[in-house]
């Protein structure tokens, strides 16, 4: 594998939860060497900072209050940029997504796009939310006598469509670990809904907001006494299970 990003190629990279510190050798060579990156806009600015002086920067978020693009719009900028023109190579493209490309990150949407459009890719991991938020928090998020299940789930879903609460069939397992992304702001009545599923009121629970940069903020409690205005601004990541052991 080269080390450098290679022209004509487009890298799917996870930047991890927001701490460049935690980005791995791998990304940080790709953001050095990349002609063109398409941030997602929760990739922090000291991440994108460590970028090549010469990178062509294109943000392409789509949350709330930041410019719209489509995931279409999304694939015609890898395509424009890393197609050949006129006789030279294409441009190395890096799409880099916050936390693990893999996780809740469209991911394979894009992988199918490159794949039909013959385009040469490689897929970097990164540290997703999950592990960065247990690793500050000093937690395991699976334990011998507690937890031998990690669920990672969403109440985000495609079309516009917001469910409160992840479905599962049947009772909530017990042994289970639950983290939720993109969880909302409706804290009360998503912990309610959970309850409702059969999850004990006492189970230990952390809203974290702004996970491991400077102005991370921990809401550590219950479900029971878990609430809305406790829980700092977006972006928000929920654990909940009997394997955390928060002081």
């Amino acid at each position: 594998m080269s080390t450098e990003a290679q022209p004509g190629h487009v890298y799917l990279v996870g930047a991890g939860p927001g701490d460049p510190d935690l980005l791995t050798l791998r990304a940080l060579t790709l953001l050095q060497t990349s002609d063109v990156i398409l941030p997602d806009d929760l990739v922090s600015d000291e991440i994108l900072a460590l970028a090549s002086p010469t990178a062509n920067i294109i943000p392409v978020g789509k949350r709330c209050g930041q410019p719209r693009i489509t995931q279409a719009g999304i694939h015609a900028l890898m395509l424009e940029h890393a197609s050949p023109k006129d006789g030279e190579p294409g441009s190395s493209v890096l799409r880099l997504k916050s936390g693990d490309p893999l996780v809740f990150g469209r991911a394979g949407e894009e992988i199918a796009f490159l794949r039909e459009a013959h385009i040469p890719f490689e897929i970097v991991p990164g540290i997703s939310a999950a592990f960065a938020v247990a690793a500050n928090l000093q937690t395991p998020l699976t334990d011998r006598t507690a937890a031998s299940k990690l669920i990672l789930a969403t109440a985000h879903h495609a079309a516009g469509k917001l469910e409160l609460t992840p479905k599962w069939s049947g009772a909530f397992p017990e042994d289970a670990t639950l983290v939720i992304y993109m969880p909302g702001r409706h804290f009360r009545a998503l912990a309610d809904d959970l309850i409702a599923s059969g999850i004990d009121p006492a189970t230990p629970c952390a809203a974290v907001s702004k996970a491991t940069t400077p102005d991370e903020h921990v809401h550590a409690t219950t479900l029971a006494a878990l609430e809305d205005d406790a829980v700092g601004p977006s972006p928000v990541i929920v654990l909940i299970g009997h394997a955390l052991q928060i002081g």
